[in-house]
């Protein structure tokens, strides 16, 4: 790493209420609000209402029925919605000197600080990610995973994928050290199908959920022509797409194979391949962008990282590197978006403080996607690739009560995402 369906709307204006849902005794509470966003149709409700029993949503809308004994609370001028989904997050990383970090620390110290990150993450709104590869700390995120969902250590409910895979001498593999010192590379090595295979069985059996697989890098930028070369062929890619479909069952949990791909021809080969989802993606070809379209492939654009980089950056030279790269993926996004190439939305946090990255969803809209695009992106979408369709994005009766409050309108206003006065993941309020 250096560099989620449609469903029908159902028009909240004209029911008082979407309906019922059975779900586990539990307490019922009722949070009242101004105002609640209805993701699919992308319009806003008000006044809003949520009953929640157990860790289920019963039921959702303008007026519900309320249980006797329930527990009513007042949010007040805030609009309900969804917990937040962040598709492509490093929880084993930090700001600062990324390489030398997976270097000098343990993975049991590395392992206290993605805790401590899970932890910002949700109180920032983020009640679902995926972790993209724990750079060189092997399945230590299957560990984070369980004792999130065990009740542990506070966290959003996660997919996690173990190291990434690159080649020898590839992206992640400590280009620029001594070679005599033999420094350990940040993902796990496979130079040939076999070796893909194997990988994927072995973090498969270490607790991943999904494999990613790095596709391209190094990159270059010159006088605006980007170039990436890539790192595995189509027929490798499809290799590994059919063993991960083999370990799934044939069920879709979130299981795929996703990529690191900037651009062509390995963001071509990783389309054609048919992988969950192609992130970054600063370069897709005509081809390319049909076929993510016509399969249901999901570009994860993740600008956030990139801004942050320039924004910090250790020359001047370095710093107008980032910013011509920038500028190139804004101006492909929008390329993208007229295409109808379907998004999730993925900060590529860690690199960058965990619990700030609503910012990525307001670059969304500062390039050109509507806000409303842009949170279907996030919840629908995002739910969709995580393989949590039907459970989380959207407030429905039977969803899992993953649920936030920000002060403000989202479909005027993208930024109020960052400012979230209240987190409720599976039933349990967490921040209040």
């Amino acid at each position: 790493m250096k560099i989620l369906l449609s469903s029908v709307a159902i028009s909240f204006a004209t029911v008082a209420c979407l309906g019922q849902a059975t779900v586990a005794s539990g307490p019922s509470v009722v949070l009242h609000a101004t105002r609640m966003l209805d993701v699919s149709a992308g319009r806003i409700v008000s006044p809003a209402e949520v009953l929640v029993e157990g860790e289920r949503i019963v039921s959702a809308g303008t007026g519900i029925t309320r249980p006797a004994g329930a527990k009513v609370i007042d949010l007040g001028d805030v609009t309900l919605m969804p917990g937040l989904i962040d598709a492509h997050v490093h929880l084993f990383l930090h700001p600062g000197a990324e390489d030398l970090q997976t270097v000098e620390e343990s993975v049991p110290q590395r392992t206290l600080i993605a805790a401590a990150a899970a932890k910002a993450d949700l109180l920032a709104g983020f009640t679902a990610e995926r972790d993209m590869g724990t750079e060189g700390a092997g399945c230590a995120d299957a560990a984070v995973r369980n004792a999130i969902d065990s009740g542990l250590i506070p966290g959003p409910r996660m997919r996690v994928s173990c190291n990434a895979i690159d080649i020898l001498g590839g992206h992640e593999d400590a280009i620029g050290y001594n070679p005599a010192q033999h420094v350990l590379s940040n993902a796990d090595y496979a130079n040939s199908t076999d070796d893909l295979i194997k990988v994927i069985r072995e973090q498969r059996k270490g607790g991943a959920d999904f494999t990613k697989v790095y596709e391209t890098g190094k990159d270059s930028i010159h006088d605006g022509v980007f170039k990436t070369p890539f790192q595995y062929t189509e027929a490798q890619l499809a290799a590994a797409v059919a063993e991960a479909a083999r370990t799934s069952g044939g069920i879709d949990s979130g299981r795929g194979i996703v990529v690191h791909a900037t651009g062509e021809p390995g963001t071509g080969y990783a389309a054609a391949a048919g992988v969950a989802s192609i992130d970054h993606a600063y370069q897709l070809s005509e081809a390319t962008m049909k076929a993510m379209h016509d399969k249901g492939i999901f570009a994860v654009p993740t600008f956030a990282i990139i801004e942050y980089f320039a924004e910090h950056a250790a020359t001047p030279a370095q710093a107008a590197r980032y910013r011509a790269e920038l500028a190139y993926h804004a101006a492909e996004f929008k390329k993208q978006i007229a295409a109808g190439v379907p998004f999730a939305v993925g900060s590529d946090v860690g690199p960058f403080p965990h619990g700030t990255q609503a910012r990525e969803m307001e670059m969304m809209v500062q390039y050109g996607m509507k806000p409303a695009d842009v949170l279907r992106a996030d919840l629908i979408n995002g739910s969709k690739l995580l393989g949590w369709s039907g459970h989380i994005g959207e407030l429905k009766p039977g969803y899992d009560a993953d649920i936030i409050a920000v002060q403000g309108n989202p479909l005027e206003d993208i930024t109020v995402l960052k400012k979230v006065s209240f987190v409720m993941k599976n039933g349990e309020i967490v921040k209040q």
